[in-house]
């Protein structure tokens, strides 16, 4: 993955955004803080918002932009003034972001013949009743190396399309 030496982060959720922060701050990603816009993961979905916020700015180079996200349809759309000056790389956490800790858990097999969504498997079986909030995530994932793994078997274990990106990518 070639990422421009302006960097943009955005993240979907609440969930995401803590497990970006906590590969920040580990330095895990093959970005830092100090190299995304305003030292921080964004949460900014709409192609055209972003670019009123960010983008007017007047940047003379190429900016990334890292959207995680659990849809592969959603769109960023931005005016044809920018679609050559911004490099939109989406990395997929597919179906949700909540697999991340049904792997943590070695639940996989379990939640596979339950046919639920990951956020109902972990609110009803796991009774994780805030597992998409930002401070239970942070909390839950608090040892890198435990994040870390479960990145790793997801990826393992997902089927990828060729050409996506998934969070195995960004990590250092």
């Amino acid at each position: 993955m070639e990422l421009a030496k302006y960097k943009a982060c955005i993240c979907e959720g609440a969930a995401e955004t803590a497990i970006i922060d906590i590969l920040l701050e580990h330095g895990r990603l093959i970005f830092t803080r100090e190299e995304i816009l305003e030292e921080q993961v964004l949460r900014c979905r709409e192609g055209k918002k972003f670019e009123t916020r960010y983008l007017r700015k007047g940047f003379t180079d190429k900016i990334s932009v890292i959207r995680i996200l659990d849809s592969r349809r959603e769109k960023f759309k931005l005016s044809k003034a920018y679609e050559d000056k911004v490099d939109i790389i989406n990395v997929i956490t597919a179906p949700e972001i909540e697999m991340l800790i049904i792997f943590h858990e070695g639940r996989y097999n379990e939640f596979k013949r339950s046919r639920k969504k990951p956020s109902e498997f972990c609110l009803e079986e796991l009774k994780m009743s805030d597992v998409k909030s930002y401070s239970f995530v942070k909390g839950y994932f608090s040892d890198p190396e435990v994040l870390v793994a479960a990145i790793k078997k997801y990826h393992e274990m997902s089927r990828v399309p060729k050409g996506e990106y998934t969070l195995l990518d960004l990590l250092r």
